[in-house]
């Protein structure tokens, strides 16, 4: 498989207006008239007429992402409740952005553990690195669960405290 970066127009590059020290890691067509970028921050998308920037992120608000080679999608999970985001790519063989996307998010997790619950459900607690390197702790909620449950807290705040403790916060 050859990989290259796909073309960026320059008023697209422009609109990214990235820091003198962050730097582009590649890019991927969208099937709806926009880009796909990877930084060395942030993940952000692209559209065209007007060329806007319609959606960044740093690497850390990622919880997951998976791609779909038979439909071409890249989705990806964000560690709120906002919904999923699926870039639909128009010519996947010719991008790294899957694997580029996939290894930036795993240079933000310095450690991870997943928590059964209670009642049911699981939430994860991590330790997150930040593009400049700071270390902090996050908690995800699985699918109907609700962090401030006082039988779920307890457990999570226990959680975040080995994965702390254990990255040396």
């Amino acid at each position: 498989m050859w990989f290259r970066r796909s073309p960026l127009p320059d008023d697209a590059r422009r609109t990214l207006d990235l820091r003198s020290d962050e730097k582009l890691l590649a890019v991927a067509a969208l099937a709806d008239a926009g880009w796909a970028v990877a930084t060395t921050a942030e993940l952000v998308v692209v559209h065209e007429r007007p060329t806007r920037v319609t959606k960044r992120r740093p690497w850390w608000d990622v919880d997951r992402a998976a791609y779909d080679p038979e439909r071409s999608t890249v989705t990806v999970e964000w560690v709120d409740a906002e919904p999923d985001l699926p870039l639909v790519l128009t010519d996947p063989e010719r991008t790294s952005f899957p694997q580029v996307l996939r290894e930036r998010v795993q240079w933000s997790v310095v450690i991870a553990e997943v928590v059964a619950l209670p009642r049911g459900g699981e939430a994860k607690v991590a330790v997150r690195r930040t593009t400049a390197g700071e270390l902090f702790s996050q908690a995800i909620a699985g699918p109907g669960v609700d962090l401030d449950d006082p039988e779920v807290t307890p457990v999570v705040d226990a959680a975040e405290d080995r994965v702390r403790s254990a990255a040396g916060l």
